[in-house]
């Protein structure tokens, strides 16, 4: 935050009291992201949102997105970092940083805490409380609010509340995986003396013996005992969590998040992909482009060339069906295929086996003259 409070000093604004709506909003602890299953289903999110494309009749503003958002990091780095907050705390927000010619820069923002108050002007401010304990206040209308789970709050997306059950239980077996193992390799048993000694001697012998023998020094997991006592393991079976269970828990996350396993691990097929797009990063997608031009004041889409991650039979069969009708020019079917643009590569061609409707009518109304002609002439 120490960047932004740098950059974005308000002029203070007299508030009244705070809206009396259900407006507050604190981000989840940070446990959900520090779940390994958790933080990698929403990664793989984020590295697909991050593919979006920026589309703007401003060409100054698309020229920007497309290029530098800010001067501290790109497009994708701006759709990841939106995507995670957006997926981890229901909630995210991009500041617009406007000038007399328009937006100069845009920057996501991750406060662990907003508040909405309204300003003496008529305008909704929001007050932003960073982890560094430092806060900023700016217009609402300067802000990209994306919203997840948008149903109890009037201006905020529900939490994670549901989630923290299935986090918890996949805490728990990740504990008991890790115990599991501990437990297999330690040496367990009874120090059995063959003398009568005093409990001061034994206490000592036992904690000389854990020293020597219970560490993980002894590789070898042997001890050696003389005439004084005799060691009598305890067989412990350890229990092993079934693979099952773990995978159950895993796939709950993932529906919450409404991504499957192999969305995760990158071994999807085409449909699946085509399915998780349209389930998860389209609606994203859509909310950032309506959002942006609500609050941008030009109209500015995210897309993603979806073609790009089809199968090479499909895009083969595309070319094979789409470029006989001039529906893509030379450089479009290149990238297609990740191949460089050319020079003279933004030219349609067509295949003469098809004609425009209009061509097509008077080609035929010529034939029907012609035959006519023929007939009177008698020839």
């Amino acid at each position: 935050m120490g960047i932004l409070t740098s950059l974005f000093r308000p002029k203070p604004q007299e508030r009244r009291a705070v809206i009396e709506i259900n407006n507050s909003f604190t981000a989840f602890s940070g446990t959900a992201y520090a779940s390994a299953t958790f933080r990698a289903a929403v990664d793989a999110i984020a590295r697909h949102a991050g593919k979006l494309t920026a589309h703007s009749d401003d060409k100054g503003l698309e020229t920007l997105l497309q290029s530098t958002p800010n001067e501290y990091m790109t497009l994708y780095d701006l759709l990841c970092k939106t995507a995670a907050a957006y997926f981890t705390s229901n909630n995210a927000f991009i500041l617009l940083q406007r000038e007399q010619r328009g937006i100069r820069n845009v920057y996501p923002l991750t406060p662990s805490s907003v508040e909405f108050t309204p300003g003496t002007d008529g305008q909704l401010y929001i007050t932003c409380l960073f982890h560094d304990g430092k806060q900023a206040t700016f217009p609402y209308g300067d802000i990209v609010h994306l919203r997840r789970h948008f149903y109890a709050g009037d201006l905020l997306g529900d939490s994670n509340a549901p989630l923290f059950p299935l986090l918890d239980t996949a805490q728990t077996l990740n504990q008991g995986i890790a115990a599991s193992v501990k437990n297999g390799v330690n040496i367990r048993g009874v120090l059995k003396f063959t003398s009568l000694v005093n409990p001061e001697q034994v206490r000592r012998e036992k904690e000389q013996f854990v020293a020597d023998y219970f560490n993980p020094t002894n590789s070898g997991g042997v001890a050696a005992t003389d005439q004084r006592f005799d060691f009598i393991p305890t067989n412990t079976t350890p229990y092993t969590i079934p693979q099952e269970q773990i995978e159950a828990v895993n796939r709950q996350i993932y529906d919450y998040l409404g991504i499957s396993p192999k969305i995760v691990s990158g071994s999807y097929s085409e449909d699946e992909f085509s399915a998780f797009y349209e389930s998860v990063i389209e609606p994203f997608a859509l909310q950032l482009s309506q959002e942006f031009t609500r609050k941008a004041g030009a109209e500015i889409t995210f897309t993603a060339e979806r073609l790009e991650f089809s199968s090479a039979a499909t895009k083969i069969r595309l070319l094979h069906e789409a470029a006989p009708l001039g529906l893509m020019t030379l450089n479009e079917a290149r990238k297609l295929l990740a191949l460089p643009p050319v020079p003279d590569g933004d030219k349609r061609l067509q295949s003469l086996n098809y004609v425009s409707a209009d061509k097509a009518n008077q080609y035929q109304l010529e034939s029907e003259v012609s035959e006519n002609d023929t007939a009177n002439t008698g020839v």
